[in-house]
Formats: C-alpha cells, sequence, structure tokens
C-alpha cells in the first residue's frame, strides 16, 4: 500500500472526478483575507467544511446518546459562516467537497492541527474502496469554552491509500449505508 502525492490526487480529480468540486493547489487567502488552508497538499487534500450545522444540544434532557436509536431533536439546526459549539459537546457538518473513492484505495479523514491545537478535534474516520459521498464531520470541543469553526475554509485532511490489489469486497459492493450521502448524516442502524 502506498500514499498518494499531490500528483496523483490532481490527476484522479481532474480526470475521474474523485474530488468535486476541486482546488488544484493548497488555498490560504480568498479576497484579500486569511482562511485555513484547503486543497491539494503534498499527500493529501484538505477538504472544506460546508455552512450546514448540526449542533448537540441536550435541551430535550436525553438520557443516553444512542448510534441505534438517534434522536434527531438533539441537534440544532443551522446555516451560517461559521459555528460556535459549546464547551464540552460537538457538532456535525459535512465537506464542501463530494468524494468518489476507487476501488483500490482507502482514504484516511484526520484533523487539521490549526483547529487541534484550539482543542478542536476532527473524528479520525476512513472513506472505503468505492464510496462516495459528503464526509460528515464530527468535531468535538474539548474544551471549557465556546469554540468556533468556519465553513467553506479547511477542515480535515484526507489521505489517500492505494493498494497493490483491489479489496473482495468494496463498500459499493456490499450496499454500505452511507453511500452517497448528502448534507450532513446522522446515525444509522
Amino acid at each position: 500500500m502506498t500514499i498518494k502525492s499531490d500528483r496523483w490526487i490532481r490527476r484522479m480529480a481532474e480526470q475521474h472526478g474523485m474530488i468535486e468540486p476541486f482546488a488544484p493547489d493548497q488555498v490560504r487567502h480568498e479576497e484579500r483575507r486569511r482562511v485555513i488552508s484547503y486543497g491539494t497538499s503534498s499527500y493529501g487534500y484538505d477538504a472544506r467544511c460546508a455552512s450546514e450545522f448540526k449542533i448537540f444540544t441536550n435541551v430535550h434532557t436525553t438520557a443516553v446518546v444512542d448510534p441505534k436509536n438517534f434522536d434527531e431533536s438533539s441537534f440544532v439546526n443551522i446555516e451560517d459562516s461559521s459555528c460556535i459549539i459549546p464547551p464540552n459537546s460537538f457538532a456535525l457538518a459535512r465537506t464542501v467537497e463530494y468524494f468518489r473513492i476507487p476501488a483500490d484505495v482507502l482514504t484516511v479523514c484526520l484533523g487539521k492541527s490549526t483547529y487541534a491545537r484550539c482543542g478542536i478535534i476532527v473524528n479520525v474516520t476512513p472513506l472505503e474502496p468505492e464510496w462516495e459521498g459528503h464526509v460528515t464531520l464530527e468535531f468535538s470541543n474539548t474544551t471549557p469554552l465556546p469554540a468556533r469553526i468556519y465553513a467553506g475554509e479547511g477542515a480535515a485532511q484526507m489521505l489517500f491509500f492505494q493498494s497493490d490489489e483491489r479489496c473482495a469486497t468494496t463498500y459499493r459492493e456490499r450496499g454500505g449505508k452511507y453511500m452517497g450521502q448528502r448534507g450532513v448524516t446522522l446515525p444509522k442502524a
């Protein structure tokens, strides 16, 4: 298995639609303002956070957070240029980019150090071979203070690992439950 470089990422995005919309270079400034970087890096792609957020709240006094029986009313929906996550809580968001992962590639989604240095953690998650969709991102605020995340700016880095052989069954072939997801997607049992 080999990690793929910026040249491979550009080729796969431009010729095969692996990432849409695609930023072929790393972007650090937009319209004379600094942004948390996004786009192609040396060995990965920094995906942007969209303006659609679901902030976890316990206003309905949920006794247990259960992934098999998740209560959607545990979230407050916000569409804005940023999102403030309450202390010791989390928010869900999604990538601006829609990903189409090749059959011989495993992609790993990691948090960006800019957020990690502020106590905001992005859940590490794999994008399996032949999965496609918007990536649902989970931002945990580990601090005792409110924390802000920004839409339209870098939120997570994708690393692409290509195998020397194709897996026996891809995500598409086994009918994975998060296939083709659009928008922020809640847990499915």
